[in-house]
């Protein structure tokens, strides 16, 4: 096989790529997982103590330090760690296009071994690194669950679409980690770069804050925040207890498929540059 034989773009391929090595993907995802870990006592049982952790930080300093408030009508009842807890759902939305964002430059480089191997599917990387940070994102997403029925004493059903709220940011994501694989490999700064991106999509969403105390004037770029609508469909769902809104998730979906498919383009066909820079 010619490594410089251009690669397959289409969105076929890519699924077919993906089943075809879904237990590689799943095998190196556990690896991943493990090694995050290996050597402590504990194990991954860290996994689960982070998220617990952060939560009751948060609590404190919001509901006891702060005494903070969501302020909106839905949220009347608001207990006291409410605040805490709707924060939480935001963090965890950012928190998985962060650190697959954080990740994405340094994704070839790190694994240059792979690059060598011309039988090795350099494309599956960024869904090997999806199931490390999916699998982080379930876990926190168990202990905000747990925490909302201790402080709350139910759970609402349409927690349920969750993972369905999740999906279009998941596509988007991966199409944006396959394009900044690939450009980190020949632009060491991208890296550097995306550090202050993704700080800057935190502040720039309604992770701290109700998007109706924005101004009005600034509210068209915080909407234009790829988190925004996620994160808002994520609290209606597990905080607020409403279906989600299907139109506007199909839509958002529709257009992540087409960014992921040219970002998954893109490395394909840049990926026969790569030996050669490394």
């Amino acid at each position: 096989m010619n490594p410089h034989l251009g690669k397959p773009t289409s969105l076929l391929s890519l699924f077919n790529s993906a089943w075809n090595n879904k237990n590689l993907i799943l095998q190196m995802a556990k690896r991943e997982i493990i090694g995050r870990y290996r050597g402590s006592v504990m194990g991954v049982f860290w996994s689960f103590i982070n998220p617990i952790f952060m939560l009751v930080v948060y609590t404190l300093v919001f509901s006891v330090v702060f005494k903070a408030r969501w302020g909106t009508q839905a949220a009347g009842n608001e207990s006291k760690a409410d605040f805490a807890i709707i924060l939480f759902v935001g963090l965890i939305i950012h928190t998985l296009l962060a650190e697959m964002l954080s990740r994405a430059p340094s994704m070839i480089l790190n694994n240059v071994n792979y690059v060598k191997k011309v039988v090795f599917p350099l494309e599956i990387l960024p869904l090997v690194a999806l199931g490390n940070v999916l699998f982080h994102s379930f876990v926190s997403t168990f202990v905000l669950s747990a925490a909302f029925v201790i402080f709350n004493g139910y759970l609402h059903w349409t927690i349920v679409f969750f993972p369905l709220v999740l999906f279009p940011l998941i596509l988007l994501t991966l199409g944006l980690t396959w394009f900044l694989a690939s450009l980190g490999v020949f632009i060491r700064d991208v890296s550097q770069t995306i550090s202050i991106v993704v700080t800057v999509l935190m502040f720039l969403s309604p992770v701290f804050y109700p998007i109706t105390a924005v101004p009005v004037a600034m509210r068209k770029v915080i909407l234009l925040n790829p988190l925004t609508f996620i994160i808002e469909q994520g609290r209606a769902v597990i905080i607020w207890g409403k279906l989600p809104d299907f139109t506007g998730l199909a839509i958002y979906s529709l257009i992540a498929i087409f960014i992921m498919w040219l970002g998954y383009a893109w490395f394909q066909k840049t990926r026969k540059g790569f030996a050669d820079v490394l």
